[in-house]
């Protein structure tokens, strides 16, 4: 397989501004379909555990969806500014050249697309394990499955694979609002469990480390609406769709786990809080009865494929940006001539998600990888002080509050960096290790074979 032959135009998903691209509400129902998983019904529970505040609770997720949607605005304002499909690794090739583009890739294609699709896939599975008692092989082979049932929902093309995780997003939406108005409406729970609001409850921990801790756990909860970035080239009016939809889904996700740990919360008081999952199975109880795992368990199924999904639709399209460039074999970048999906991409996806849950260590892989992670969150976020917004050009790449905004993003992520290191240091210096080693390889395999794309003056190409 030639690395150093040239792609042809025809192999790549073309970029598109027309009536067949994705509109706003696909594109929204992306973001959150994906962020949503099953984190909300876990996180609250430590979260509220370590804060002893429901006032404390409430103020973490404010400032992390803040955070979140300051660096939305930013990766808005990029894709405005470059609406080509591949979202993180576009802007990295464009604003710093080809070699971190190449990195972010390297590290996206060896481990975190097929591991966070795989511990979804898992994750999925496990919950179907509740309902119907499975085994650990059953369940391994129902991860594999549905990862590639998924597949081939992508393989029928973009417009499919976006309807489709649009109406997972309407009915996962609908189930978190049935179990609000199911809580609230039965007076099921206590408003007592809020009292007191402000004050913390006797025995919290130490609020400085409950603090940070709270802080990371949100964090990660909002991982992933960077992704819609990766479908810029096929959204309709893409200046001025994914800006928007960036900040809806964001906005959208920071109201939705206000609203879920309120209703957590006023089910299960702070002081009966021993576990996560103890606390998912409380308010599953306290929701439905004894029936309660049951339901609850739909629910998180309908959760977690709806983020599986989303994941599986935007993730393969970084590979074929790269196999675009030069800096991916040329076969990745192919698109079957009739849907246009990304299906040499989109296999490569499933295999390699495949491979992990088969496994069974892709949460360990994927702990090795978050301090990375957050190094290319941090430089692509940056790099709008090093292109400058736009300030009569195309719609969207202006940014509100420039140039305060991108700093809202940045300082949290400055500080989870450190934090993050110096708790596994091992963990964290075997990532970056791993990146690192992708330089020898885009030196040997791709740096003659990559086309001439241009980057921003005062880089390097």
């Amino acid at each position: 397989m030639s690395v150093s032959k040239r792609v042809d135009e025809n192999d790549i998903v073309p970029g598109t501004d027309s009536k067949s691209g994705l509109g706003f509400f696909s594109a929204t129902a992306v973001v959150v379909g994906e962020v949503i998983g099953v984190g909300i019904f876990l996180t609250p529970a430590g979260m509220a555990k370590s804060l002893g505040s429901p006032a404390l609770l409430a103020t973490v997720w404010l400032a992390t969806g803040a955070s979140a949607i300051a660096g939305a605005l930013c990766f808005g304002s990029l894709a405005a500014r470059y609406p080509e499909s591949g979202g993180g690794y576009v802007y990295l090739r464009r604003i710093y050249g080809p070699l971190p583009a190449f990195l972010y890739g390297w590290m996206s294609l060896l481990v975190i697309d097929g591991g966070v699709a795989a511990a979804l896939a898992s994750g999925f599975s496990s919950q179907i394990s509740y309902i119907f008692t499975l085994s650990q092989i059953s369940r391994r082979a129902v991860a594999v499955g549905v990862i590639f049932i998924l597949s081939i929902v992508n393989f029928m093309g973009t417009r499919f694979g976006v309807n489709f995780v649009r109406a997972l997003t309407i009915l996962k939406l609908g189930a978190l609002a049935f179990l609000a108005v199911w809580g609230f409406g039965l007076g099921l729970g206590d408003w007592s469990n809020f009292v007191p609001f402000a004050e913390r409850r006797p025995g919290s921990p130490p609020l400085a480390g409950a603090l940070v801790g709270g802080l990371i756990a949100a964090f990660f909860s909002f991982g992933g609406w960077w992704d819609l970035g990766k479908l810029t080239g096929e959204t309709r009016d893409p200046e001025r769709t994914v800006p928007r939809a960036l900040v809806a889904g964001v906005s959208i996700i920071t109201i939705v786990y206000i609203t879920i740990s309120t209703v957590f919360l006023y089910l299960v008081s702070i002081a009966n809080v021993t576990s996560d999952k103890n606390f998912a199975a409380q308010a599953g109880e306290a929701l439905f009865g004894r029936s309660g795992g049951v339901v609850f368990s739909l629910i998180v199924v309908a959760s977690v494929l709806g983020s599986l999904a989303a994941m599986m639709t935007t993730a393969p399209r970084v590979y074929v940006a790269m196999a675009r460039d030069g800096l991916f074999f040329a076969t990745a970048g192919r698109v079957h001539p009739k849907t246009g999906a990304p299906f040499v991409a989109g296999g490569i996806q499933a295999i390699a998600a495949s491979i992990l849950v088969v496994s069974g260590s892709f949460d360990q892989i994927l702990a090795y990888f978050i301090v990375p992670m957050l190094v290319f969150l941090g430089l692509i976020v940056a790099g709008v002080y090093v292109v400058k917004p736009n300030r009569d050009g195309a719609a969207g790449t202006r940014i509100p509050g420039y140039p305060a905004t991108p700093i809202v993003f940045l300082a949290p992520l400055a500080a989870l960096f450190p934090m993050l290191l110096l708790d596994d240091p091992v963990r964290g210096s075997i990532g970056l290790g791993v990146v690192a080693a992708g330089i020898p390889a885009y030196y040997l395999m791709f740096r003659r074979s990559r086309t001439a794309i241009a980057v921003e003056p005062g880089t390097t190409a």
